[in-house]
């Protein structure tokens, strides 16, 4: 069989994932890289990769894609590392910028300012470092992977987009999900899952293999894997991936 190439998130939530994918006979089988959700979504789109965990906004721009793991990047609360950040309510924002590594967490907190909070802001499409670029009490960032967990040190007021959109919906939020861009044989996809379980059920085992990952001093890797992610994609969290294609097909069309 070819090998097959992989594309995952490097950030922390993922970790319980890459631990599996190597440290199981699947590691004989793929290619494995890390990237940023945009650059793995982008690496899906340009037939670089052949499955990829991406921002569930890029499906849609497949010409082909099958969901192949009923595991994900979700979260039924607080997710932690998805933030809206600033110094001011979100009520008195005029301008928010927009991290550059994921088009679904844009997505999100775009459809929470229209439908949700009702404010009308200046959108900034920005680039690394964009975090000093807030300089008044009327600007507001989106932040996203391991960098949350200073960012939320350091700003008076920050808002969790995952909880934000469970008040708003009653309902889970999918952020990423394992996504194939051609047939992927039957076998091969229950052995990837098989592997994706093996490193959620041994939650230890990943935070000492990842004890020199450069997390802040203080997170407790356990706590945020365990109570802020949710690593199953549920009846719940596809009714929730539907409504949100549902409001992000609105934006689309505004």
């Amino acid at each position: 069989m070819d090998i097959i190439k992989v594309s995952a998130v490097s950030y922390a939530n993922t970790f319980p994932f890459i631990y599996g994918l190597e440290n199981t006979l699947i590691r004989e089988k793929i290619a494995l890289q890390k990237d940023y959700p945009s650059l793995c979504a982008r690496n899906l789109l340009e037939d670089k990769v052949d499955i990829g965990l991406v921002p569930i906004t890029v499906i849609p721009e497949l010409n082909f894609h099958e969901i192949i793991s009923e595991y994900c990047i979700g979260a039924n609360n607080e997710v932690r590392s998805v933030l809206l950040v600033s110094n001011a309510p979100v009520k008195k924002l005029k301008r928010i910028f927009l991290d550059y590594q994921s088009k679904t967490s844009v997505s999100l907190v775009k459809i929470l300012a229209l439908y949700y909070w009702g404010i009308d802001v200046q959108w900034f499409q920005v680039a690394k470092g964009f975090e000093s670029n807030i300089e008044n009490d009327h600007d507001g960032a989106v932040i996203i992977g391991d960098r949350c967990f200073t960012a939320e040190k350091k700003f008076l007021f920050s808002y969790d987009l995952a909880s934000e959109w469970r008040k708003f919906t009653g309902l889970p939020f999918v952020f990423a999900a394992w996504v194939a861009n051609k047939q992927i044989d039957r076998d091969f996809k229950k052995e990837f899952n098989t592997a994706l379980e093996y490193g959620i059920c041994n939650l230890d085992k990943v935070v000492r293999y990842f004890t020199n990952s450069q997390l802040p001093e203080g997170v407790d890797l356990k706590s945020y894997l365990t109570n802020n992610i949710d690593y199953h994609l549920d009846d719940e969290k596809i009714k929730a991936m539907e409504l949100f294609f549902q409001y992000f097909d609105k934006l689309s069309m505004k």
